[in-house]
């Protein structure tokens, strides 16, 4: 074990790697090496591994045979580099210790510097310096740090004994503390760290620097940093890297100085040294807000010489790494220090003008644009409305749910989905809150600005109904309690009454009391230029799922290039359509359920010309009836009552029907395909509305590209019995209509044992679309409505890597689909094969998908940009496939 090289140095002298040893040394590590490389003045240090971060965390604390020596050794080549010896009063070396995973996770993990000090050193700098309040600030800073980050004592501890020091004296900011001063604070400050820890505090650097570095591999695993990583769906990190560097200090006084610049805005991407920074500091002091920081521009007037340096500098690195930095520095007695650099966050406005300008500029290619420059997200932020932050007081919010649907809404609250519908009528926008929603509450979901759920997870009604949509929604906001009866909800300390305004931000999952300001959506000459690139480096297709004209032209104007997925189960909850299927379901022969279902067929066949004519030219996939009848029935007694008078029936009647199709587990009950091989009337009524409204289109010169779907297939002969309704009804409609365009009839891969013998469903099939929602409930056995019980305790265990209804698992489900599509394929060369289901617009779910030879993805028309780039980004990174 101990020929592992768990160090890599950086410096002037000797320099062992460089941003291509990103996974090994973190990103700030391999920055540092880089920088260093190219000769950038950057203050020497070394590395320490993710490697040893795992192998550390792993043995429960032990560290890793020949990390100690190879730490020692690269403290003594950091002493000849800079002419200094840690721990010696006689020319000290003070060092920082820094984390640093490959994927840049801001403030998570832990940060010590001015290492290296005790009582002895802080004498010894003294007097090389001469400047006692330069060291005793320096001393505190350490303990306050070290205290906090390594032992655990928090720093509102230190704060507290400095206030109090400073209203003794009469001091207004810390910068009125005398240099007595400080040297009386910093032995205050190791009565706190007595008093907290029942130790001394260390004087032993040696000690000092190896519990710092523990601290740092530790804070990997803080509840901020595991927390941080599952909101950003990072995953497959060894752990962090610790980065001992060299202190320079901004804090020798006037001549000094330490800030963050960007080399571009990051808000607006405006090409102009973007930052701020403070005289006189240290780098905490910029972020704790303690100070008021100067704009980066006034550095021009203060130290004219360094800020000339820091233009050519950034403007280099800018270059060197062809996108935008993020510039950590520090200005010491005049000389110029580069701490960090790392790819700059970015709004996604700022994103597509930054990659468009460095395209224009020549700085990058189109492609390395396209593949590097801007992420999914920022595409997000751009289709959807945004709260203004600055309209929001921390009070303010009344709980946190779950993100389910991004985008920001204000509304009045209402309970009940007849109620958002009176809303709309009037002009009146509200936010629809609800335990949970149904399919019944479609019309009140449609209807509001935004939803609000306290039960459900990311893939629960609400949220893939509005995801659909494209329509804000938190679920699962279980901070609040929802009172029905007395239509109001509290989160324990205020409560919100029906008809109050509240905002909700679906992108945060926050819920907030009030009328807030939001900021729209909107899509200029940047935008589009962009996209332009995206679509030429892109063959995977990207459609929409679409229920309605309105959401087909919406998923047109984003790009889709067709309908992956139209539910025909949203079409029927309209007054007149819910009584037709309602009477359906009450039928006792298959000619009066008929009778009712020609009712449906005319409102079935306006939707679906609608769709059809919004979409001319691209092809649109109609799954038929999906869900369970039950569905479609009241359940309470008042509801039962309330429908049967409507029906004209015996309320007795309604409520024996309905515990008649009661399931135990409907999701694997009488539904999909099941329906219409028992009710092949239903069929029969879809499929010939399908098809009269494409043949009527046709016949106008419409381009209609047809494609019906049967859901829940698991035998080939459930997809045979299908097909041969369709196919039948398809021979009438030619008969009694005219011709019909060309069009096909595939099936929904969605039950695990349709995967197993797609090769004999392939032989009768056109097409294969992936639903994977289903298949991951049947592959994993987990009901997605229920698994946020459990979900939770297994991704913080690492029981599971992600949640597998948010980003497609390519272990187990991935498989099937593998599976599926080269078995359907090897029957069928010219099976089409998709994915629709709500993994279709997850980037890593895109990228597999893409690797796997897939057709096309499908998703809500709002994320269908956000596809278009993954597939995009997938095919730069994989290369172009050979056509399938």
């Amino acid at each position: 074990m101990n020929d592992i090289k768990w160090v890599y140095a950086f410096g002037r002298t000797h320099t062992d790697g460089d941003r291509s040893l990103k996974t090994l040394l973190g990103g700030k590590g391999a920055n540092l090496a880089e920088m260093s490389a190219i000769g950038l003045p950057v203050p020497p240090g070394f590395t320490c591994t993710t490697e040893a971060c795992a192998r550390f965390l792993d043995s429960g604390g032990k560290w890793p045979d020949g990390l100690h020596a190879q730490v020692r050794a690269a403290m003594r080549a950091l002493e000849a580099e800079t002419g200094r010896r840690f721990g010696d009063p006689d020319r000290p070396l003070l060092v920082s210790v820094r984390s640093g995973a490959a994927l840049s996770m801001p403030g998570m993990m832990d940060t010590v510097l001015n290492l290296g000090i005790n009582d002895d050193v802080a004498e010894g700098l003294v007097a090389e310096t001469g400047d006692d309040r330069f060291v005793y600030d320096s001393y505190r800073r350490f303990i306050d740090l070290f205290g906090d980050v390594v032992m655990g004592v928090p720093h509102e501890y230190f704060e507290d004994v400095m206030h109090a020091l400073k209203q003794e004296r009469g001091a207004a900011s810390d910068a009125d503390l005398t240099a007595e001063d400080l040297r009386e604070l910093t032995d205050r400050y190791k009565a706190v760290y007595r008093q907290h820890t029942g130790f001394m505090f260390p004087e032993d650097p040696w000690e000092q620097l190896h519990f710092s570095i523990e601290a740092v591999f530790k804070s990997w695993n803080s509840g901020r940093a595991i927390k941080y990583r599952q909101i950003n769906k990072i995953f497959g990190l060894a752990g962090t890297a610790v980065n001992v560097q060299a202190m320079v200090f901004g804090n020798l006084g006037a001549g000094s100085a330490t800030g963050v610049c960007f080399t571009r805005n990051p808000s607006t991407g405006e090409p102009v040294l973007y930052g701020e920074f403070l005289v006189n500091a240290q780098g905490e002091d910029v972020v704790a807000g303690l100070r008021t920081p100067e704009p980066i521009a006034r550095l021009a007037d203060l130290m004219p010489e360094s800020h000339a340096e820091l233009l050519v500098l950034t403007r280099r690195l800018e270059q060197h790494y062809r996108n935008m930095q993020d510039i950590e520095f520090t200005i010491q007695n005049g000389t110029l220090y580069l701490l960090q650099t790392r790819s700059g966050k970015r709004t996604g406005p700022a994103a597509l003008r930054i990659a468009v300008d460095l395209v224009r500029e020549g700085t990058v290619t189109e492609a390395e644009a396209v593949a590097k420059l801007v992420e999914p997200p920022h595409l997000d932020q751009l289709l959807h409305p945004q709260l203004d932050d600055s309209d929001v007081a921390p009070a303010d919010v009344l709980g946190t749910g779950l993100p389910a649907s991004p985008g920001a809404a204000v509304g009045r609250v209402v309970f009940h989905s007849e109620d958002a519908e009176k809303a709309r009528a009037k002009g009146e926008p509200v936010v629809l809150v609800r335990v949970e929603t149904s399919p019944e509450d479609v019309g009140g979901m449609s209807a509001a600005e935004g939803i609000l759920t306290s039960r459900g997870g990311m893939t629960s009604h609400a949220a893939v109904v509005a995801r659909g949509w494209g329509k804000p929604c938190v679920a699962g906001c279980g901070d609040i309690v929802i009172n029905y009866r007395k239509r109001q909800f509290t989160n324990g300390d205020r409560t919100i009454k029906e008809g109050e305004w509240i905002s909700i931000d679906g992108t945060s999952g926050r819920v907030i009391a009030g009328k807030k300001r939001l900021t729209s959506p909107s899509f200029d000459a940047t935008y589009h230029t962009f996209m332009g690139w995206v679509d030429s480096h892109r063959t995977l297709q990207v459609r929409a799922n679409a229920d309605t004209p309105a959401d087909a032209l919406k998923a047109r104007e984003y790009g889709a290039t067709g309908i992956g997925l139209t539910r025909t189960e949203h079409m029927f909850f309209g007054e007149e359509r819910i009584s037709a299927i309602r009477r359906m379901i009450l039928a006792d022969s298959p000619d009066e359920r008929k009778a009712s279902l020609d009712v449906l067929l005319p409102f079935q066949k306006a939707d679906f010309k609608g769709i059809f004519r919004a979409m001319e030219g691209l092809p649109v996939t109609i799954r038929l009836l999906d869900p369970p009848l039950h569905e479609f029935l009241p359940h309470t007694d008042e509801e039962i009552i309330h429908v049967a008078h409507d029906l004209d029936v015996p309320a007795k009647t309604l409520r024996t029907k309905v515990m008649q199709l009661h399931e135990f587990n409907p999701m694997l009950g009488h539904r999909g395909c099941r329906l219409g091989i028992t009710h092949p009337e239903i069929t029969d009524m879809q499929a010939r509305a399908i098809l009269e409204s494409a043949a009527e289109l046709f016949a106008e010169g419409v381009d209609v590209r047809p494609e019906i779907m049967v859901p829940l297939v698991g035998l080939e002969t459930e997809f045979r019995h299908q097909a041969a309704r369709v196919r039948a009804v398809a021979a009438d409609v030619e008969r009694t209509v005219g011709p019909l365009p060309p069009y096909l009839v595939g099936t929904m891969i969605e039950v695990p044992r349709a995967a197993l013998v797609a090769d004999r469903i392939a032989q009768e099939a056109d097409f294969f679309s992936f639903g994977t929602n289903d298949l991951t409930q049947m592959t994993f056995g987990y009901s997605r409505d229920d698994a946020g019980k459990f979900l939770v305790p297994y991704l913080s265990g690492k029981i599971l890597p992600v949640d597998p209804f948010q980003v497609l698992d390519t272990e187990g489900v991935g498989k099937l689909v593998e599976m599926a599509t080269v078995a359907g394929r090897s029957a069928n060369p010219d099976l089409h094969v998709g994915i629709c289901g709500e993994h279709g617009g997850d980037p890593h779910s895109i990228a597999f998908c893409y690797r796997t030879g897939l057709d096309y993805v499908s998703c809500s028309p709002f994320r269908v940009p956000i596809a278009r780039l993954a597939a995009a980004q997938a095919e730069l990174e994989y290369g172009v496939r050979e056509p399938a």
